[in-house]
């Protein structure tokens, strides 16, 4: 059976099951299984490589850093960073919303998940927005795109998974023979290379929003800056802010792993919300198990199968097929990066963003070595583009958290978002182009 009757089974059986309505977990895992039947494989194989894919040691973070997010919004810690943002922001002009720009970025420097940001900040910003003269629909659309930061900024949820995805695809002996050895990608490397494109979108965003509140009339918190209020915000926050610090810097100095890193972030999270803030309750804190024992077995189940998928995609060379096919019809980086950047911003619309990580980075990480691109640079616009989708519609999952909190329909939200939604991609464009902006920062810290 030829390579491209192998590709036709698995691609057909994967988008009939789709288009069937099945779950993408049920379309990538049987498209995979009929394929390894069709070309006599044992299906033991099968069972064994993605069990393996489960098995790893850095996967542990993603439960951890999933429960660490969901406690600390229990234990008060996001309220007390919401607080400290609105300080900051005072008279300027669309402050509240600026506020929860800055909110987002703090609260995604301990959650690692966009949803989640956009539930633990919007909870308090939309309600605050509302009350202060904005659009309901305005104020939801803020911060659903500023929850995509959720991802970008460390730690990050789809860091982690495109580290454990990219780990062991090695470069192709062209790409080496063509531009020489490559850096290491690694999951520390991704979380430092993130904070400066986090910081590109954010501004993006806040720009966007200063120029439409002026427009709309959306005047600043405060005639000026308190001086005495930031200074209280602070002391109440002092054990929020220490959080990432905690997180990211016992990460970069190496006195923890990313997965360890995760674990301290659970211990600190209970000794704080339970002694020093005492607001952890029993029944608050069983529901973040809950919470966090749903999201995980989906994304394991999505991986299980995924790995599947993206191993025969490698075996087959379709990877390989779709870089020639690419440097054939260019060879010039930044069309490549304009198209490639396209692509994910569609597949970021429709495919829940774990997955779309999963499917594609054995096809994208092949085609950039042979262009000389650092893989962390790849990995740092896969993320920050696929994050996009969490704002644009149908899937959109930061507009459903947003609608069900704000009250406004999806639609309302998705309008007022458009503006955001170009500004991201901007910003996306701007990381592309410009790799010092992702990768100056991890080497200066030797990485």
């Amino acid at each position: 059976m030829t390579d491209t009757i192998i590709v036709y089974i698995l691609f057909g059986a994967f988008l009939l099951l789709l288009l069937l309505g099945a779950p993408i977990t049920v379309s990538l895992g049987v498209a995979a299984l009929i394929t390894y039947l069709s070309i006599g494989e044992n299906p033991m194989a099968f069972v064994q490589m993605a069990f393996t894919s489960v098995g790893s040691f850095p996967l542990m973070a993603l439960p951890a850093f999933i429960l660490a997010g969901a406690l600390m919004e229990a234990a008060g810690i996001s309220k007390r960073l919401v607080d400290i943002a609105e300080a900051f922001a005072g008279p300027v002009t669309g402050g509240l919303a600026a506020a929860t720009v800055f909110a987002c970025m703090f609260f995604g420097a301990i959650s690692g998940s966009g949803p989640a940001t956009t539930a633990a900040v919007g909870m308090l910003m939309i309600p605050a927005m509302a009350n202060r003269g904005y659009d309901r629909a305005y104020g939801s659309a803020v911060t659903a795109s500023s929850g995509g930061l959720g991802v970008v900024i460390p730690p990050s949820i789809p860091m982690v998974i495109f580290g454990i995805s990219g780990m062991g695809l090695q470069p192709p002996p062209e790409a080496v023979a063509l531009h020489g050895s490559f850096q290491t990608l690694s999951i520390p490397k991704l979380f430092i290379a993130g904070i400066f494109p986090g910081v590109v979108i954010a501004t993006c965003l806040l720009t966007i929003n200063y120029f439409i509140s002026r427009k709309k009339g959306y005047r600043g918190l405060t005639d000026q800056w308190s001086f005495p209020h930031i200074r209280t915000t602070l002391r109440k926050g002092v054990w929020s802010i220490l959080a990432p610090i905690i997180i990211l810097g016992g990460i970069y100095t190496g006195l923890f792993t990313p997965t360890e890193s995760a674990i301290v972030a659970i211990a600190y999270t209970l000794v704080v919300g339970i002694f020093l803030h005492k607001e952890l309750k029993w029944k608050p804190a069983m529901r973040t198990l809950e919470t966090t024992t749903w999201i995980t077995g989906r994304v394991l189940l999505i991986l299980f199968t995924a790995t599947v998928f993206g191993r025969l995609l490698v075996e087959q060379r379709v990877p390989a097929h779709i870089a020639e096919a690419m440097l054939s019809f260019t060879d010039n980086l930044y069309l490549i990066w304009a198209m490639i950047i396209v692509f994910l911003l569609f597949v970021g619309m429709f495919m829940e963003t774990l997955a779309a990580i999963m499917i594609l980075t054995p096809v994208l990480l092949p085609i950039m070595y042979m262009l000389g691109v650092d893989p962390v640079q790849v990995g740092i616009v896969v993320v920050c583009a696929l994050a996009i989708g969490f704002q644009t519609p149908p899937l959109g999952e930061n507009l459903f958290v947003a609608s069900g909190i704000g009250g406004a329909s999806i639609e309302e939200i998705s309008l007022k978002a458009l503006p955001f939604a170009a500004g991201s991609i901007f910003a996306v464009f701007i990381i592309a182009y410009f790799p010092e902006i992702s990768l100056w920062l991890p080497r200066m810290m030797g990485y």
